[in-house]
């Protein structure tokens, strides 16, 4: 069984592998591997969301053409209250950047700005999915060495009683 060694490892600070780690320590360590599993996780589908809409709003904005203004739509003023309202001026769009500002953009400067942001999520998502796997592979090998501790221990204890 190999040992791992966390990457970045340096320093002042001591590497154990795996291997050598009492029975508390690596349970303490598959616990820990799992809390991080699932924090990335949730990490993954926050950006899968915020990914969707920002590609939501590309294609919407991609709809827009000179043949689409006047065209009657319901507007927002709440989520669940709308009013009746017509496309005009679609070739200046008004994007909500955050934290309550506001940007002018033209057509064209909209889909790229929303097409830049879901490039840079999709970046962002294959980061966080090969740190998952990276703690995966660990919690996989923490969880082989522990079950050789507790075979070999209950063994001893067996053999022990004899």
């Amino acid at each position: 069984m190999a040992s791992k060694v966390p990457e970045g490892a340096k320093g002042d600070q001591q590497v154990v592998p795996v291997e050598q780690l009492p029975l508390p320590a690596l349970s303490g360590l598959k616990q820990q591997l799992d809390q991080e599993m699932e924090l990335l996780s949730n990490s993954l589908t926050s950006l899968k969301v915020v990914q969707q809409r920002f590609e939501e709003s590309r294609q919407c904005v991609a709809k827009l053409s000179p043949d689409t203004e006047g065209s009657e739509l319901l507007v927002p003023l709440t989520s669940s209250m709308y009013v009746p309202g017509k496309l005009s001026n679609v070739g200046k769009i008004v994007l909500d950047i955050g934290t309550g500002f506001y940007v002018e953009k033209t057509t064209p400067e909209a889909e790229s700005y929303f097409r830049r942001r879901v490039e840079k999520l999709t970046k962002q998502m294959e980061s966080v999915q090969k740190a998952l796997m990276e703690k995966n592979k660990l919690r996989q090998v923490v969880g082989e060495v522990l079950q050789m501790k507790i075979h070999a221990q209950l063994q001893s204890q067996g053999q022990a009683q004899s």
